[in-house]
């Protein structure tokens, strides 16, 4: 599903211009982001929870070369399915 195709389906389903779903969505996405920029965690019951996780460094190599080489720790916005979602998967 592409971005306009669940800005159309929010907009359907929450009886909403697509116009006003698109800014509901822009403005939860940067809100989301704004979250995780600042490390915090984000909890929606039911659905699951968005959050900061790093990454260790580690050696690797580079696939042209072979040659070994360091990759950087990196943080990693990471999402857990609630029960519900779970459930509904299943």
């Amino acid at each position: 599903m592409t971005k306009a195709e669940f800005i159309a389906a929010v907009a359907e389903k929450a009886e909403l211009s697509k116009k006003d779903a698109e800014t509901a969505l822009t403005a939860v996405l940067s809100t989301i982001e704004d979250v995780l920029a600042d490390s915090d965690k984000i909890k929606f019951v039911g659905f699951g929870s968005f959050e900061v996780k790093t990454r260790a460094a580690r050696m690797g190599r580079n696939p042209k070369t072979n040659e070994p080489m360091e990759i950087k720790e990196a943080k990693l916005a990471v999402f857990k399915a609630g029960k519900t979602l779970k459930e509904r998967l299943n």
